[in-house]
C-alpha cells in the first residue's frame, strides 16, 4: 500500500534541473510599477532632462540681445563727434580744387583798372591748362613774375593762419609773385604802338575803348614796336597803360619783355568778391577781328596745297601709266 501517492490526475512534478533557476509563473512575470516613478517620455534617453524648452529661452534671450545691440550701432553719431572728419574732407577737397581746377587771386593794384579793381577776388582756371590749352588774345591771365618784373615790389610776410589758408587755396598766397595782365599778342605775332596809339598786331589796330582805363591811351607813356612775338611766349599788358608795369617796361630783359607760356597759371574768367563787383571777364570783340591771326588764316591755304600735291602726283602717274601701257 502507497502511503502519500497523489490523485492520479496530477502530473508529478519534475525536479529542477541542477545549476538552473527555476521560473517563476506566467501569472507573476507582469508586475506593477511603483507610482512614484514617472512613465519615461519616448525618444528622450533615461536619466537627462528634458532641455529643449531652455534650449528655447537661450536663442531668444540671444536674439534679443543681438536685436538691442543692432539698434544702438545704427544710433547716428554725435555730431562734434563727425565734425573733424567733415573739416578734413573739405580741406582735402580745397587743396585739390586749388591745385588741379580753380585758384583765388587777390588784385593788389590798380594795374588793370577799370576791369580790376585794387582788393578785388578773381577766379583763376587752371583745369584747361593740363589739356594743353594755350593763352589766347584778349584773355586776362595770372603768370608767375619771369624774373625782374617784381624785384622793387615788397613781399608781406604772412601769418601762420594766412600760410595754411593760403596753402589750401582758402585766400591767395601773399609769398608768390604772381602778376595779372591782359594778353595782346601770342606766339608768331608782331605787335606795335606809336605816339597816342592804336595798339596793332599783326597790322590790324585794336579798339581798346570797352576795355582800357578811362582817359588813357593805347600805348601810356611808353611807345614800342614792331616786336614779333617768339612762338610759346605772350606780350602782356595792363587795362590801366599809365600805371602798369607790363610787357612795354621789360624789353631788356630776357625774352624782351615777352612771358613764357610755361610762367602761365591760368586764365582769370570771373570776379568772386565782393559780391557788388561780380563779374565774368570775357574776350573783347577787337581780337575776333578778320585777318588779326596771320598764322591761322594762312593754315587753311597751307593745309589746301600740301594735301594737293599728293594727289595731283598720283593722278599724272595713273594717266601716264594708261598711256603707256607695257
Amino acid at each position: 500500500m502507497a502511503v502519500g501517492a497523489r490523485s492520479g490526475t496530477e502530473e508529478p512534478e519534475e525536479p529542477a534541473r541542477r545549476g538552473e533557476t527555476p521560473q517563476p509563473a506566467a501569472s507573476s512575470v507582469h508586475q506593477s510599477r511603483p507610482q512614484s516613478q514617472p512613465e519615461p517620455q519616448r525618444g528622450v534617453p533615461l536619466g537627462k532632462p528634458d532641455t529643449s524648452d531652455a534650449s528655447d529661452t537661450l536663442d531668444q534671450a540671444a536674439g534679443e540681445e543681438a536685436s538691442g545691440s543692432m539698434k544702438k550701432a545704427k544710433k547716428p553719431r554725435a555730431f562734434w563727434k563727425e565734425l573733424p572728419i567733415l573739416i578734413g574732407i573739405a580741406l582735402l577737397l580745397a587743396l585739390l580744387i586749388k591745385t588741379f581746377l580753380v585758384q583765388a587771386f587777390s588784385i593788389p593794384s590798380d594795374s588793370m583798372q577799370d576791369t580790376l579793381q585794387r582788393g578785388d577776388r578773381v577766379l583763376v582756371d587752371k583745369l584747361t591748362p593740363w589739356f594743353g590749352s594755350e593763352p589766347q588774345r584778349g584773355e586776362v591771365v595770372v603768370f608767375h613774375d619771369p624774373g625782374g618784373w617784381l624785384n622793387e615790389t615788397p613781399t608781406p610776410e604772412p601769418n601762420p593762419v594766412q600760410k595754411v589758408l593760403s596753402f589750401i587755396g582758402l585766400m591767395p598766397s601773399a609769398e608768390e609773385k604772381d602778376l595779372i595782365k591782359r594778353v595782346i599778342a601770342v606766339g608768331g605775332d608782331t605787335v606795335e604802338c606809336h605816339g597816342s596809339g592804336p595798339v596793332k598786331v599783326n597790322g590790324k589796330a585794336l579798339k581798346e575803348d570797352s576795355y582800357i582805363f578811362p582817359g588813357a591811351t593805347p600805348c601810356g607813356d611808353r611807345a614800342f614796336g614792331p616786336i614779333h612775338v617768339p612762338e610759346g611766349r605772350i606780350w602782356v599788358m595792363g587795362d590801366h597803360r599809365d600805371d602798369s608795369l607790363d610787357s612795354r617796361y621789360h624789353q631788356n630783359l630776357k625774352g624782351n619783355g615777352t612771358v613764357s607760356e610755361d610762367e602761365v597759371v591760368g586764365r582769370a574768367f570771373t570776379i568772386a568778391w565782393p559780391i557788388n563787383r561780380w563779374a565774368t571777364l570775357p574776350v573783347p570783340d577787337t581780337f575776333d577781328q578778320p585777318g588779326i591771326n596771320k598764322a591761322m588764316a594762312a593754315a587753311p591755304a597751307a593745309l589746301g596745297l600740301a594735301g594737293a600735291v599728293p594727289l595731283v602726283m598720283w593722278r599724272r602717274r595713273r594717266l601716264t601709266g594708261e598711256r603707256n601701257p607695257r
